[in-house]
């Protein structure tokens, strides 16, 4: 037996939803086969808002984007949303009588800080054009749920033998994060604190998981209920974590008429008995959360619906297999780089964008690589790939088209990192920046063919370029 008295007869890791997946809302809907949900947010990449499901509560596949189409949130465009925390945050997903409510939060925060709630609605949860135009309004906090506290984070708030729960996190999202809680017997108050809050937090600890909180409740077809929450795997120190805010699930024990006992985040969980243990038969064509890519983008196929964007990609940027070079995906630049620029006065929504297309890292360890063709013909033309965490924070290797020293446009490789302050744009005080590296690409025509590579291991990443001519290979 657990501590809190859960039968050790389940056994399985986290994070259930491995690379940046936060502020996870979590429900259970026996009408839709037994399946369970997870909504999670987006900020500013595009499709937003993914939702996963689950039979078993380990293995996680897209379900479906609630925002696919850019009319549905036009503020995602660079022009109107001006720092990389901006966009949709924390969303709660709900489900009553056959159709699936979320209620999210547009953040913007610069000039000041604002925030206007958004509420779609579908009954076809494993389609992306199901989801409807938000309904707009307006809203006192972030993080909005069916019900509302003061400055919440991750609010919500939950029915059981004749008292109302109200769950919060509390002490931000970094290493004192927490969650607490409170009950009453009408939804209006008086609320009285559980004396042994926090329920569930990491603070103060040497554990693995820290920045345990932003949970939410929900029970499986035994009745037996589990939690979901937010946690990044650094350790105390903090300090790297690549992956950022991952989502895990623990179990909850919760007896008639007493405080709910949340099992403390770890990296091996036991707990109750695994619903429909490794049942992968979940409908769509969705992608699951852990599964490697191997793509090729033959005729008539689409970007694979887990990729992403950052902000409303341009139109036009992005064509899969075009006539004259099938198997490929061809990207027409754009005046935008990685860096700096949010928008060109007189630009509209469908102009503006970065041609920059991504998919979340999921595993400490792993190898991508690209294969590329590319043909520049102005001064600063560059095609490359990225280890990318925001706008003002990324590594960079590309190919781009430079002056050589007799003046003349060459193919360069260059490797670079940015690190700058996301409000006001200048550099971190006391953190060394690896400097900027530009050599002549050794081997190059008309036409530039290269493989582009990354690696990583636990907290490093090692990025290569392998470009050929005939019969010739050169790093």
């Amino acid at each position: 037996m657990s501590a809190n008295g859960l039968s050790a007869n389940s056994t399985y890791t986290n994070p259930i939803l491995p690379g940046w997946h936060s502020d996870p809302s979590c429900i259970f809907v026996p009408e839709e086969d037994n399946t369970f949900f997870c909504a999670v947010s987006s900020f500013l990449t595009f499709p937003g808002i993914p939702i996963y499901a689950s039979r078993d509560l380990i293995h996680w596949k897209l379900a479906s984007n609630v925002v696919s189409r850019p009319t549905q949130v036009p503020e995602i465009a660079s022009s109107t949303s001006q720092t990389q925390q901006d966009g949709l945050w924390a969303s709660t997903l709900r489900y009553r009588k056959g159709k699936f409510y979320l209620l999210s939060s547009y953040v913007s925060m610069y000039p000041g800080f604002k925030f206007k709630g958004l509420l779609f609605t579908s009954t076809k949860i494993f389609s992306d054009e199901a989801w409807s135009d938000p309904i707009w309004f307006n809203v006192g906090d972030i993080d909005p749920d069916l019900f509302w506290g003061d400055l919440p984070e991750g609010p919500h708030i939950y029915r059981k033998d004749g008292y109302y729960y109200l769950s919060i996190a509390e002490r931000g999202t970094e290493l004192g994060h927490r969650q607490s809680i409170a009950r009453a017997r009408n939804i209006t108050g008086p609320y009285e604190g559980y004396r042994g809050n926090p329920i569930l937090t990491n603070a103060n600890t040497t554990e693995y998981f820290q920045t345990v909180g932003h949970a939410d409740l929900f029970q499986d077809a035994s009745g037996n209920w589990w939690g979901s929450a937010l946690a990044t795997r650094s350790g105390p120190a903090w300090k790297v974590y690549p992956m950022g805010r991952e989502t895990v699930l623990f179990p909850v024990a919760w007896k008639e008429g007493e405080w709910p006992v949340l099992e403390p985040v770890r990296g091996e969980m036991s707990g109750w008995a695994l619903p429909h243990p490794h049942n992968k038969e979940i409908p769509g064509d969705g992608a699951y959360v852990d599964a490697a890519d191997s793509i090729d983008f033959p005729p008539r196929s689409t970007i694979p619906r887990h990729f992403v964007f950052w902000r409303l990609p341009k139109v036009g940027s992005f064509t899969v297999s075009p006539p004259e070079r099938p198997f490929s995906l061809r990207l027409l630049p754009s005046r935008h780089n990685l860096t700096g620029s949010t928008g060109v006065a007189g630009e509209t929504v469908e102009e503006t964008g970065i041609t920059l297309i991504t998919r979340r890292q999921s595993h400490t360890y792993f190898t991508y690589s690209v294969d590329v063709s590319f043909a520049p013909t102005e001064e600063g033309e560059e095609v490359g790939v990225t280890v990318f965490l925001t706008q003002y924070q990324h590594i960079d290797l590309g190919v781009v088209f430079l002056p050589s020293p007799s003046g003349k446009l060459t193919p360069h490789i260059r490797f670079r990192t940015t690190l700058l302050d996301d409000l006001n744009q200048s550099k971190p005080q006391n953190v060394i920046e690896p400097e900027t590296i530009t050599t002549i690409l050794p081997c190059f025509s008309k036409e530039i063919k290269a493989t582009l590579q990354i690696k990583a291991a636990n907290d490093s990443y090692s990025l290569c370029v392998f470009c050929f001519t005939t019969g010739i290979s050169r790093l």
